[in-house]
């Protein structure tokens, strides 16, 4: 399985939504998932994430060796899920999709969390915010990627897409 996990700028939250995803997914045993991140502008094409996204993300001993890409239209092929951080790249990464079949890959992380019974959150952008924005952004992040490791060893990673897809 490959995951793409998305948010505006790829500086922020979608680099940290990876770092934590690979670790709880090698944690899990889960070595045939592959991880990588992009965003939905072209802002920050080709740097390192943001200081405060890496300073919180090492301090709970995550890695970092991602560059800033740009989602485009050919990466539904490289990705089995696309992962939105908000409402807002989830409908820029539909306004992309070809097909009902790269449609069906994006999905909300937040639907993955253990709340996401009472609506699907957005993972706030925490650019331009203080240190405690992103404390709090990896608070959320690693709810809902420890969600989605359940999903794929449990198998229902689909019946979530399907639920959110259903939603939209």
């Amino acid at each position: 399985m490959r995951i793409m996990t998305v948010c505006l700028g790829n500086i922020c939250r979608s680099p940290a939504a990876e770092s934590v995803l690979q670790q709880r997914l090698a944690e899990a045993g889960l070595h045939h998932v592959r991880v990588s991140s992009a965003g939905t502008a072209d802002y920050h094409v080709g740097e390192r994430p943001h200081e405060l996204s890496v300073a919180e993300g090492e301090r709970r001993g995550y890695a970092f060796s991602t560059r800033g890409i740009q989602f485009e239209d050919v990466h539904f092929d490289d990705a089995d899920l696309v992962l939105a951080m908000d409402a807002d790249n989830e409908a820029d990464l539909l306004a992309l999709v070809r097909s009902p079949e790269d449609r069906a890959k994006v999905v909300r992380l937040g639907a993955f969390a253990p709340d996401a019974e009472d609506g699907v959150r957005d993972v706030p952008d925490p650019w331009g915010h203080p240190a405690e924005a992103y404390t709090a952004m990896y608070d959320q992040i690693e709810d809902a990627v420890d969600g989605l490791v359940r999903a794929l060893q449990d198998g229902t990673v689909d019946e979530v897409l399907a639920r959110h897809g259903a939603a939209r």
